[in-house]
């Protein structure tokens, strides 16, 4: 299963649409998880369009989203946490661990638009960065898992 993972795409404030290499990465997937501050309703069904999807709130979404503030997934038997991670305290990277209490393999957040891959334990903590916001980054990005007998994440920049 190849899903497309976003977040921070922050239209239309931070940009006009979605960029031309997301969506085509999109539209390829078996899914889309974006975690959080899509912010405008029209790209969250844009994505609906392209493939189902798993989304969560962030901290700049308006609550006529009507999405949670985190969700677990499960995924041939891989369990995957999406969240933001704003919040008090820590860093994002710590907020979003600290947000669930089970054993996941995965971890999905966004907020910093900083891409980041790393495991902490036995999860693997996978921020895609921003398709649309760099912030303190050099490139946009987003990512990418390929799900099968293991998970395997990959950070598309450009």
């Amino acid at each position: 299963m190849k899903i497309c993972v976003l977040s921070d795409t922050h239209i239309p404030r931070r940009a006009g649409w979605i960029p031309e290499i997301v969506t085509e990465a999109a539209k390829k997937a078996d899914l889309i998880i974006h975690a959080g501050d899509i912010v405008d309703e029209e790209v969250l069904d844009y994505l609906k369009e392209l493939a189902p999807i798993h989304a969560v709130l962030g901290n700049m979404d308006p609550p006529e989203l009507n999405l949670p503030r985190k969700q677990v997934v499960e995924i041939y038997g891989f369990k995957i946490g999406i969240v933001h991670g704003d919040g008090w305290g820590g860093s994002t990277v710590e907020r979003a661990y600290k947000t669930f209490s089970e054993e996941l393999d995965c971890i999905v957040f966004g907020h910093s638009h900083q891409a980041y891959q790393r495991y902490h334990g036995n999860t693997l903590m996978f921020n895609p960065g921003s398709p649309t916001d760099r912030r303190r980054s050099p490139k946009h990005s987003f990512g990418m898992l390929e799900i099968d007998q293991q998970i395997k994440a990959s950070i598309i920049y450009f």
